[in-house]
């Protein structure tokens, strides 16, 4: 299995979102797949304020490429830019604020194409450390009594 702190899969892509005045602004971002973490995707926005990272799942990923996708803090549904291209749109809302950006679907498409070869769909329970996901959650608790 991989180490959490290093993804089997790592791309980084560029992702457009509207700043507080409306304008278009680049944010560098990494988009990360980890073996141990079979079912999720991390998008790590990288700013001059520190990185930011939130962890979608991978299905919701690749279904908001073809059709809206996902409830509560995060949606994704597919879109078209202003140069016509295909782009993913990715809806982030959380207690602090709203973020709507949008993505090369091309882009997108060949990251998960990695992570699917990585750990194929269906296969995905076979790289989860149950033993250990349960330790952590029971020490965890013990921890906060």
């Amino acid at each position: 299995m991989s180490d959490i702190k290093h993804p089997a899969v790592q791309q980084d892509i560029k992702i457009s979102c509207l700043d507080p005045w409306g304008r278009t602004v680049e944010v560098p971002t990494t988009l990360g797949y980890r073996e141990n973490d079979p079912y999720a995707v991390s998008l790590t926005f990288h700013s001059g304020g520190g990185d930011v990272e939130w962890v979608v799942s991978r299905t919701l990923m690749l279904q908001g490429l073809s059709a809206p996708a996902g409830e509560g803090d995060v949606k994704i549904y597919p879109s078209i830019d202003e140069d016509a291209k295909a782009v993913a749109v990715f809806d982030f809302s959380s207690p602090d604020g709203r973020l709507i950006a949008t993505a090369d679907s091309s882009e997108v498409q060949t990251f998960l194409g990695k992570s699917f070869a990585a750990v194929p769909v269906g296969s995905e329970g076979q790289h989860m450390d149950l033993d250990g996901l349960i330790a952590d959650l029971l020490g965890s608790s013990f921890d906060a009594e």
